[in-house]
């Protein structure tokens, strides 16, 4: 397959991008490629369209199976195996939370919990103490936040998110925006006239 000039900047750019959230390049590479490609490829295909090792290519499948990024499907009179991603950013999205929140997140959430119930915190500092709780009790109401917000379908997360930008116009303190919602909202009174 040729790619187009827009297709390969696509593609650099997601392996650029995996690189600082801490993701092999070829691995977004290969995810970018599926994602903007939208058609079950090989391997051989993919090797050959991004100029990658076959054993790197098939590294990086495995990794993005595990991640459930990607899925294999067969074509009739195919044997080989073929692999698609879904086409829904909101479906990918989603799943790439989950697997960050299970596999980062929550066993962070586990050590801090061990820890707080551990009876020689008493002896720590009470600063670290408090630390220690503190963030336990934010990464546990980060986590519920979470929890709830993947149960939801992507169109009711898209509706959440696109209200909480609209939301936030009255929350944020010193916005000059604030101050025109403000005045639309509740325009100011006449002043009364002196009694004369």
């Amino acid at each position: 397959m040729e790619l187009t000039d827009i297709g390969r900047r696509f593609i650099v750019h997601w392996g650029e991008m995996g690189s600082n959230w801490g993701v092999n390049r070829s691995v977004a590479q290969i995810h970018a490629l599926l994602y903007a490609h939208g058609q079950p490829l090989h391997a051989e295909e993919i090797a050959d369209t991004l100029s990658l090792a076959r054993s790197n290519v098939s590294n990086s499948l495995k990794e993005l199976l595990n991640w459930r990024l990607i899925r294999v499907t067969h074509l009739l009179g195919d044997r080989r195996d073929y692999y698609e991603t879904s086409g829904d950013v909101w479906e990918l999205f989603r799943t790439i939370v989950r697997e960050r929140k299970e596999r980062e997140f929550d066993p962070t959430v586990a050590l801090l919990r061990e820890l707080s119930a551990d009876p020689r915190l008493a002896a720590e500092p009470p600063a670290m103490q408090d630390r220690l709780r503190s963030t336990l009790d934010f990464m546990q109401t980060l986590g519920s936040w979470s929890d709830e917000m993947l149960r939801l379908t992507p169109a009711t997360l898209e509706k959440i998110l696109r209200l909480g930008a609209q939301v936030q116009r009255f929350v944020r303190p010193g916005d000059s925006s604030e101050h025109a919602v403000t005045a639309a909202v509740f325009p100011a009174t006449p002043p009364i006239p002196p009694m004369g």
